[in-house]
């Protein structure tokens, strides 16, 4: 369809001539039918009137003015009551209207043989056919077909009164063309009523399209122009769309402006390192060098959390084993803790199958265990146990450093922020990524100061054991 306007236009005006047609054609069928039950109806009290004025009693003279009152011009009625020729009227026959050619009647005895014919029903070659049964029926004769009632009369004759078809035919077309002449001329002022309204009633679709076209790419605003009831969805989802737009530029730009200021610091402080090692101080390459170090990790943080930030995205889930990945994972970190002489303690229960993405759960789980071994002392210990409850899985990451401090506890997950300890080198993303990676996986993560010193993450998950 690459116009709603012009599809309404088509198809409302081929509607409108296909029922025009329709009407058209079953005021004909109806009337055709109504005028042959009226015809018949006429046929039948014709026939009574006129064998009433024909008995037993009738004499030929009579049947001979009755023959001459049947003639018409060019055509005369017949009496065969004592001679076989036609009757000879003494003045030329008349017409009193052009439709009394259309009708006519005929005689027989009680042998059928005919005793009066009138005008069209006497060919040179055969008179009309004689009735055979009571009632109305079809006859041709002539080159025409004609309606005829017929009756039995006194003395055992025979009385047919006929109407040709044909009268019947222009009788019907002059009523289905009266009938088609008034629609054919309102026509034209339907289909420009149609277009009228079709125009006017897609009016609300061009001003919401004003709407949106007139706006610039930072006019965020809720589109609130009236529209109608079949509209209203519509213009909803425009602002819903609208509404998550905005949501997403304001976190892109709230990423630039985060991004920006969290490598400025680190590439200023690289610079001044590198200006003292080129003056002769050369722990300051050892600075310089730590700094790349939380650089490029800033920067993997901030690729990940973009990552899941702007592709929503979800692959289908999959069932993973919790034990195989966190040993996997630990066997990757364990460099880490082997380096600063930390206990890296897995506690494995009954063997516990998730369902989820298994790269997310990997990063989200890594996250969590490599921030615990950044912020344990040399020495401490990491211990990361698993399990299950009510049916449904739980994972721990409990380690000995710090804590966190009880009032930065809810604020600590937001993106650069990082706990009290700043000697430690990071980019105040993972607890970030952490919490956007369970909500995907649909988990809950939550934070707790251990009683002997310590942070506690844990994460349940809301789906049953796969």
């Amino acid at each position: 369809m690459t116009s709603i306007r012009r599809y309404l236009n088509v198809t409302l005006v081929g509607v409108l001539v296909v029922v025009m047609g329709l009407a058209v054609t079953a005021a004909y069928l109806i009337t055709r039918h109504e005028m042959e039950e009226i015809f018949d109806a006429q046929l039948s009290l014709q026939a009574r009137v006129v064998s009433a004025l024909a008995d037993v009693d009738t004499t030929s003279e009579e049947y001979r003015a009755i023959a001459e009152q049947l003639s018409q011009p060019g055509h005369f009625a017949r009496w065969y009551g004592q001679t076989a020729s036609p009757i000879s009227p003494g003045a030329e026959p008349k017409l009193y209207g052009h439709e009394e050619r259309m009708l006519s009647v005929g005689f027989w005895d009680v042998e059928h043989r005919p005793m009066l014919m009138g005008a069209r029903w006497d060919a040179r070659d055969q008179s009309f056919p004689a009735p055979v049964k009571e009632g109305h029926r079809w006859v041709s004769y002539d080159n025409h077909r004609w309606r005829v009632f017929s009756m039995p009369v006194e003395g055992g004759r025979w009385i047919s009164v006929g109407l040709r078809e044909s009268f019947q035919d222009e009788l019907s077309n002059k009523v289905a063309l009266g009938n088609f002449v008034p629609l054919l001329l309102a026509l034209p002022i339907l289909i420009w009523l149609i277009a009228r309204l079709i125009r006017r009633g897609l009016k609300p679709i061009d001003h919401l399209s004003r709407q949106v076209q007139t706006r610039d790419e930072k006019d965020l605003r809720p589109i609130g122009v009236a529209v109608p009831r079949e509209l209203q969805a519509l213009r909803g989802a425009l602002n819903e769309f609208i509404t998550r737009l905005g949501l997403t530029l304001e976190r892109e730009r709230r990423f630039t402006a985060d991004a920006a200021h969290e490598l400025r610091t680190p590439l200023a402080a690289m610079k001044i390192h590198l200006d003292n090692a080129r003056y002769g101080e050369p722990s300051a390459l050892d600075k310089a060098y730590n700094g790349i170090e939380r650089l490029q990790r800033v920067v993997e943080q901030l690729l990940l959390l973009a990552r899941l930030e702007f592709h929503q995205e979800r692959p289908a889930p999959e069932t993973i084993s919790l034990p195989v990945l966190v040993m996997d994972l630990a066997a990757d970190l364990w460099p880490l803790a082997e380096s600063r002489q930390q206990m890296l303690e897995i506690v494995e229960g009954d063997p516990v199958n998730v369902s989820g993405n298994t790269t997310e759960l990997e990063i989200l789980v890594r996250n969590l265990m490599d921030n615990a071994l950044r912020y344990t002392p040399e020495g401490g210990e990491v211990v990361v146990a698993m399990g299950t409850e009510k049916r449904r899985p739980w994972l721990t990451i409990a380690d000995s450093g710090p804590g966190i401090p009880e009032t930065l506890l809810d604020a600590v997950t937001q993106r650069f922020q990082r706990a009290s300890d700043q000697r430690i080198s990071g980019s105040g993303l993972g607890l970030s990524i952490a919490v956007e990676i369970a909500q995907r996986q649909r988990l809950t993560m939550t934070l707790a100061n251990r009683e002997g010193g310590g942070l506690e993450v844990q994460l349940d998950w809301l789906d049953p054991v796969a």
